[in-house]
């Protein structure tokens, strides 16, 4: 029985794709997570950039104890069950007026996955709201996978600046808007995108994407995750490490080698390797 959302809660993610708000952090906490990621960003002396932004559990231990926290699990173990792997988690960091943006997609296009059992919980560590570009989904458009096509364009915060290869019926766009330390749950194949960020502040939202631990891997090696909840019997990943320090020496290995097998599975079919600056 669900824990956290209702059986009613449950039906409507099932059905549209998406579930939002959830209340995780308090606006408190909301603040003190951002706090730490730019006093990380003062010390390297620029914004969080590149692979950094990606696996960032791996490097953080204040993000890898995130990842595993129940007001965040409670959610997801209603929809995907109680054994959970995180597959991956991602920094969206668009800064203050800057021409950054999402084209329309579906994450699960690229990842390599035999089944698409991945719910990404998006978790807002400032307001997201219109002016400041946050997501905007496209209800029940999860039920099949749709071709896309790479742009690499300048701006498109996207690995390879994908795009959904067929119209978009835009006026059917449902704003995704949070408060600090609110959530949304969708659903790996649902449409979404965002606008770009017309505020004089940063948006920074933390994406973290769940799995049950029966998927596995279809394209590349056999993958990396980290066990969150429950047991994992399958063993189709190789279980990831948990960082002693923050992006001490050990840890920064550990993530340019996994990050680096899951670039090659991103950019698998391009002329590219590694994650864009």
């Amino acid at each position: 029985m669900p824990s956290t959302l209702s059986s009613a809660q449950v039906a409507t993610y099932r059905e549209t794709g998406y579930h939002f708000p959830v209340d995780i952090l308090s606006a408190a906490e909301a603040r003190a997570y951002r706090d730490r990621l730019e006093a990380f960003e003062a010390r390297q002396g620029g914004p969080l950039s590149g692979s950094l932004r990606h696996k960032s559990h791996l490097l953080f231990p204040w993000l890898h104890e995130l990842i595993r926290d129940p007001r965040i699990l409670d959610p997801v173990a209603d929809v995907l069950g109680p054994n959970l792997l995180c597959f991956s988690s991602s920094f969206f960091i668009k800064e203050a007026s800057d021409p950054g943006f999402v084209s329309w997609h579906q994450d699960a296009t690229y990842w390599g996955l035999n089944a698409p059992d991945v719910m990404t919980v998006w978790l807002a560590f400032t307001p997201a709201n219109l002016v400041n570009g946050c997501m905007t989904f496209i209800p029940g458009s999860h039920h099949v996978q749709i071709d896309h096509r790479d742009t690499f364009a300048e701006h498109n915060l996207l690995t390879r600046g994908q795009e959904i290869a067929v119209e978009v019926d835009e006026a059917q766009a449902v704003p995704v808007e949070l408060a600090a330390g609110q959530a949304s749950l969708h659903h790996v194949l649902l449409f979404h995108g965002s606008a770009p960020n017309r505020s004089t502040d940063r948006r920074i939202g933390y994406a973290i994407r769940y799995i049950p631990t029966h998927l596995r891997m279809v394209v590349g090696e056999r993958g990396h995750a980290t066990l969150v909840r429950g047991v994992d019997t399958h063993g189709n990943f190789e279980l990831e490490p948990r960082p002693e320090a923050e992006a001490a020496p050990a840890a920064l290995a550990v993530h340019a080698a996994i990050t680096g097998e899951q670039a090659k599975v991103l950019y698998r079919g391009t002329d590219r390797e590694s994650y864009r600056a």
